[in-house]
Order: structure tokens, then sequence, then C-alpha cells
């Protein structure tokens, strides 16, 4: 696919990764299961409010060893990813519309959970990890305010009517508030409930197909 839409009459599909995709928060599994100790710290302080999201997670990150990347990516295989997502993106390429992954995580990491699934996603933000160093080093092209990826800002880059928007944490806030078709679950669901607004709530993949289904028109 590409970034095609005339006049911004196409939508897209934004949608958030880890504990979205994946069916438990996996770069959390990741912190607990390869620097424990240190997140236990980090975590307090984010919960506080001492640290931003921004600053916490990259202080993870870069806490990981270089050397013990490899085995990161092949943890994060193992975390199973929600239900009915094959079926969703297929219901999108009849549609041709464009399924993009903005994460606030590590795009090596996206791409090791998605597994064959990745060659379907037209495309993927989030921060990269740079392994030269004896650790891990972050870098992100989109970083910005709060964020370590500022979604907005990425899904600014392209002409989407509507901007359909799927997540389930605090860090798709800002994507859901500038989302024209959302769809939450989880922290995010609270969130826009006690704000007052609008959402779809959802519990898989399947979910999310059957409701555009009804919306768009079912694919012959």
């Amino acid at each position: 696919m590409t970034d095609s839409g005339k006049d911004g009459d196409s939508p897209y599909v934004f949608c958030d990764f880890d504990g979205t995709i994946t069916a438990q928060e996996s770069l959390q599994a990741v912190f607990e299961y390869f620097v424990p100790d240190q997140w236990a710290e980090v975590k307090h302080r984010l919960v506080s409010g001492e640290l931003t999201l921004r600053s916490g997670v990259r202080q993870m990150i870069e806490r990981i060893p270089s050397a013990r990347y490899p085995a990161v990516l092949s943890f994060v295989r193992e975390i199973p990813l929600r239900p009915g997502l094959a079926g969703f993106l297929d219901f999108l390429e009849a549609r041709g519309i464009a399924f993009i992954i903005v994460s606030g995580g590590v795009r090596g990491m996206v791409e090791a959970g998605l597994g064959s699934l990745i060659s379907r996603v037209h495309r993927v933000f989030a921060a990269d990890a740079d392994d030269s160093g004896p650790y891990l080093k972050v870098r992100s092209e989109f970083e910005g305010g709060a964020e370590l990826v500022d979604k907005v800002s990425v899904m600014n880059l392209f002409p989407a009517n509507p901007r359909i928007v799927i997540g389930d944490g605090m860090t798709d806030q800002n994507m859901a508030r500038n989302g024209d078709l959302v769809f939450a679950r989880g922290r995010l669901a609270r969130y826009l409930e006690e704000s007052g607004h609008d959402y779809i709530k959802w519990g898989d993949f399947f979910d999310i197909r059957n409701d555009l289904i009804q919306r768009m028109g079912k694919v012959a």
C-alpha cells in the first residue's frame, strides 16, 4: 500500500502495539524479566509522577546490555498476539486501508513480536535500539513532550479521513483524542469514559473487524 488518499479521503488505522496487538504488556514483561531490580525502582517513580514515560522507558531500555538484545527479541517472539489480527489485516487489505503501528516501544521488539505478519503492516513507527555499545541506546525520530514517540505527530504525516485509532493504555491518550473513530480497552477506555470522549470498547481484533464491517459494508 502507498500513502494515497485524494484530498485526505482515505481511512487509515493507527494502532498501538504493546498490550494492544500483544495480549499482555510486552515491554513491561521484558523489563521484569531482564532488569527486574531496576524496573521496580523506575516503576515506582513512574507511578508517583516523578518520571515521564518518555524518560522512564528510555532509562529502562538503556539499562539492558546489548549482548542480551537477541535474547530480548526471542523473549518477545513468545508473547502471544491478541486474537483476530490476521483476519483483521485481511479485511483492511481487501479495503485498501493502511494499517500503521505507532509504538512507544522499540522497533526491533515490535517486528519480533509480529513475526511473519510484519510484511502486512504498512508502516511501523517506534524508537530504535542501537546495540553497538555495551548497553542499548535509544534513538527516536518522533520524540516529543512526555512521549518517546509522539503519536499525534506520526498521525499528521498521513492524509487520513477518518483516523481510526486502536489502543489500550495511557500512552494512547493523545492519539485517541485526535482520532475520528476510537477503539479502546483497558486504561485507555477508562480514561475516555471519565473524560466523556466517544469510543468503542473491544476485546480482540474480531470485535474491531465486525464493527467496521457493519460501518463500511461487508467485503464481497
